[in-house]
């Protein structure tokens, strides 16, 4: 895979009116144990069914005869908020270390994703030490309470100072306040270790205009994204998720070792990496029509081989939001199409691979 997005915990310390899925919240006591005890129970089986070649062929990075060069895949591991006490000690540093007992020096370039709010120099320290590439702060915007406005320039500046004695440089697109250094580069040069850290949040210059039609941010009738826009073809949709080993395939993982195409998740999971390996999951999708119009970016194709036309699906797309607005959005139309045909398919596709696994 080019990249995958694995949600390690849904424990996080906010309830923020934009996240993507309610179950990001605070959890105390029983519930708190019983939520990061799920991530727990299931992380070194995901660990052990990722693929065992984690990269793919670049394309953007020849070699000098011209084909592509092999590049390290980009495990992205967030939250919730990995850095809490029990989520930090007891799931996020043992899976860190799990993933370098079991890649070593070929592992994947990892990133991993916090608010910012909470991190210290020792929490720098212990995710470096553990093999972190780049430490993403996912909060630069005004949905998080207590950054808003000036506020998050603030936390820019003290997360800079904390980078700045482990020689993390900053990459990404930057902030609308200049770096007090030189400006970021996007990217990192191919093969350099870093480590590097980055700013992004809900805005258009940071990281999305439109808000997803899912979660809270759909409950608050915060999305507004039209039925032009089109996630399924961007980057963490669904396009490409069944090309491992090539440019744009990635998947995402939730605590469970369900596995999705897309970081919105469709209405049911693909499978479960705490049961199988990701590659039988993907390889047993190929030529389902609906998984491949999703693979190819085309939500509305997905239902052309059983009855539904594209004009169905754009009616299915159109709904009354909980704040009473007329909404359309491609994504509502995968869900609506999801809870009418794909349940019972994805059902007898497991119950295949399965029955094959023990022939």
């Amino acid at each position: 895979m080019e990249a995958i997005y694995w949600v390690l915990s849904f424990a996080c310390h906010r309830r923020c009116a934009h996240c993507y899925d309610d179950r990001f919240r605070p959890y105390v006591r029983d519930a708190l144990t019983e939520v990061v005890d799920e991530g727990r129970a299931a992380f070194r089986a995901i660990i052990n069914n990722l693929p065992d070649e984690m990269s793919f062929l670049d394309p953007k990075v020849p070699q000098p005869d011209g084909s592509p060069s092999r590049q390290r895949t980009r495990l992205v591991l967030a939250g919730g908020e990995l850095l809490l006490d029990p989520v930090r000690e007891a799931l996020f540093y043992p899976a860190l270390e799990a993933i370098r007992e079991r890649w070593g020096d070929r592992g994947p370039n990892i990133s991993v994703q916090t608010t910012g709010d909470i991190l210290t120099p020792d929490h720098i320290e212990g995710m470096i030490s553990r093999g972190v590439r780049t430490i993403a702060i996912a909060s630069i915007d005004d949905f998080h309470v207590g950054l808003e406005g000036e506020k998050k320039f603030d936390l820019l500046d003290r997360v800079r100072a904390m980078m700045a004695p482990f020689g993390a440089r900053e990459i990404g697109p930057g902030s609308s306040r200049e770096p007090r250094t030189k400006a970021p580069s996007n990217q990192p040069e191919v093969g350099d270790k870093g480590p590097f850290f980055l700013f992004f949040g809900a805005q258009p210059d940071l990281w999305i205009g439109e808000l997803w039609p899912r979660g809270r941010a759909w409950k608050n009738g915060l999305s507004n994204a039209d039925y032009e826009t089109n996630f399924c073809a961007r980057w963490s949709g669904g396009k490409n998720f069944l090309n491992y080993g090539h440019p744009g395939s990635e998947v995402a993982i939730e605590p469970d070792g369900s596995v999705y195409p897309c970081c919105l998740k469709t209405k049911a999971p693909l499978g479960s990496l705490a049961e199988e390996k990701l590659t039988d999951i993907l390889d047993s999708l190929r030529g389902h029509p609906a998984f491949e119009a999703l693979n190819a970016g085309d939500p509305e194709a997905m239902g052309l081989a059983s009855g539904w036309s594209r004009e169905a699906f754009r009616d299915a797309s159109h709904v009354i939001d909980p704040k009473g607005r007329t909404f359309g959005n491609p994504c509502l139309g995968c869900d609506a199409y999801f809870e009418a045909n794909l349940g019972e398919d994805l059902k007898k596709i497991r119950e295949k691979r399965l029955s094959l696994r023990a022939s």
